[in-house]
């Protein structure tokens, strides 16, 4: 039998650890009340893509895609000469994919939709009946659990004998994608009412068409670039017709997704603001200005750049072929919101120490402008550097320029060389980056939600598996392909859930419920348990 003063001491000391984690909790919504908050309207969610994360390449009637082949012939290309194969094996495991968004409480899954998948062939001769059950089980899943679909029609996956006959350098690629297109709207359009065409048209046509770092690795950066820029605008164009004037009565909307960076001027001089003009011309208005100005057609800047360049250097006409004024017209206005993709940041600067560092001819020789960043900023990937007020900045000027449209940030997170659960640089790369859409809505921009890339660790392209991007982590070493998730997870179902960014907030990914209330009812339990054997030892 305790003594009965040591008695009295353990009690207080349990009432103590109560008492201090409910007023952590209080504390902890006092600050939440006064914080901003997201609209009740906003939505958020999670991105992915097809090749990232089905895996199953030869299951279900799929046919080879490009990168499929690129697998199949030089596997040793990819950073840790893995494949796609199986990837994140969402394929098989999508039920479990949609148990994590539930978990998150997102309201949002942008997709995309295999190519090769629904049409092994490329064309739409033969529908794969086996590719089309997959998706309707994946869409009628999501709506089921009250998550919407944000699909897209093509990233970056073509049919590889599609490739083989000119890909993206012909322009019957226009006809290929539309008919692709009008496929999907025939099979899923009575429940996906936000379509998305093509993802990221400057990074797809530079990494495949300029660098040559992605299929088919054709290393044309001032000639094939454009090319396939031009077809990726008219492919776009097709797709958002057909469904205008042959879906309409499904009730849907229809965008393309533009990828862009932060152009910022490295100082006050005329030169720096000139070089950014010419920045954001080459990175962001080649495939905006076309589709989202009023008056349609290329930026003015990049048509002179590009031909005075293309003049110098002995040609008859300009490398960026002209759209006819009927092109200019089917192209303007094939938007009904932009769908953003936003990374990172740059400073922009123009001046003698850039001459000669430019292959010849490319449209960086075009755009003849540096860039730098702020050696501060927190780095992820090679590519990727941290500055929040980026995207602020970014979605400000989009507003002014393009009329305001309504925005939807369908990629936007932070890739990390790094593996395991405790994610502090991604966590405050999501805390700072959601604080900057909330300074844009308060700054009047029109946008609608926000998605992070990715739900889940995947296949980052020619990274492999070496850049994490994911909410979750996948260990691919298991073949069950587990998902756990990091601590960048809790914060975000804490910051879709309260609809604030709390920057007090601190889970632990290693517990399973990590949200302090569950604390405090652990603690109480514990209270009560400890009392109840203190009075039958009394």
């Amino acid at each position: 039998m305790l003594p009965l003063k040591e008695v009295i001491v353990l009690l207080s000391i349990i009432y103590g650890i109560t008492s201090v984690s409910l007023k952590n909790e209080e504390a902890r919504n006092n600050t939440q009340r006064n914080l901003r908050r997201f609209p009740p309207n906003f939505l958020f969610g999670v991105a992915t893509s097809s090749y990232q994360i089905e895996g199953a390449w030869n299951e279900g009637g799929k046919g080879w895609s490009m990168w499929d082949h690129l697998m199949r012939t030089d596997p040793d290309h990819m950073a840790d000469g893995k494949t796609g194969d199986i990837a994140a094996n969402s394929y098989h495991l999508y039920k479990r994919d949609i148990e994590m968004m539930k978990e998150l409480g997102v309201k949002i899954y942008r997709f995309s939709i295999s190519w090769p998948r629904i049409l092994p062939f490329g064309r739409p001769d033969y529908v794969n009946p086996e590719g089309v059950a997959y998706y309707n089980n994946l869409i009628n899943e999501l709506l089921a659990n009250d998550i919407t679909p944000f699909v897209t029609i093509y990233h970056w996956e073509l049919p590889q004998n599609l490739n083989e006959q000119g890909g993206w350098l012909t322009e019957n690629i226009v006809d290929w994608l539309g008919d692709y297109a009008r496929v999907l709207f025939q099979n899923f359009g009575d429940r996906v009412k936000h379509w998305l065409t093509i993802n990221e048209p400057y990074i797809h046509c530079n990494n495949g068409y300029g660098r040559g770092n992605h299929p088919p690795r054709i290393q044309s950066p001032g000639i094939a670039f454009y090319e396939c820029g031009r077809n990726i605008l008219l492919a776009h164009a097709r797709a958002y017709h057909i469904y205008k004037e042959e879906f309409a009565f499904q009730g849907g909307q229809i965008a393309i997704v533009i990828s862009s960076d932060m152009g910022m001027p490295s100082d006050d001089s005329e030169s720096s603001a000139e070089a950014v003009e010419d920045y954001r011309a080459f990175y962001v208005g080649q495939y905006m200005d076309p589709i989202f100005s009023a008056n349609g057609n290329y930026p003015q800047r990049l048509i002179d750049r590009v031909a005075n360049a293309s003049a110098s250097q002995g040609l008859s006409q300009s490398r960026l072929r002209p759209f006819t004024q009927e092109q200019i017209d089917y192209i303007r206005g094939t938007s009904d919101f932009l769908a953003l993709n936003h990374y990172t940041s740059k400073y922009v600067y123009r001046n003698s120490s850039i001459i000669g560092t430019f292959q010849v001819p490319s449209h960086q020789d075009d755009a003849f402008v540096g860039t730098y960043v702020d050696p501060s900023w927190t780095q992820g990937g090679t590519w990727l550097f941290t500055y929040a007020p980026g995207l602020y900045k970014l979605l400000v000027h989009l507003k002014e320029r393009y009329n305001n449209p309504t925005i939807y940030v369908t990629e936007n997170g932070f890739g990390d060389w790094a593996t395991g659960l405790i994610d502090e640089n991604r966590v405050a790369y999501l805390r700072g980056y959601t604080n900057a859409v909330l300074d844009a809505i308060d700054a009047g921009v029109d946008i609608r939600g926000y998605c992070s890339w990715s739900l889940m660790d995947n296949f980052e392209w020619a990274a492999g598996f070496t850049l994490r991007f994911g909410l979750y982590e996948v260990d691919f070493e298991d073949p069950n392909r587990t998902r756990r998730p990091r601590k960048a997870a809790l914060v975000y179902k804490e910051i879709i859930r309260s609809r604030v960014i709390d920057p007090n907030y601190n889970p632990d990914p290693y517990l399973e419920d990590s949200n302090s209330s569950a604390i405090v009812v652990k603690t109480s339990a514990l209270f009560i348990l400890v009392s109840a054997i203190i009075h039958k030892l009394l």
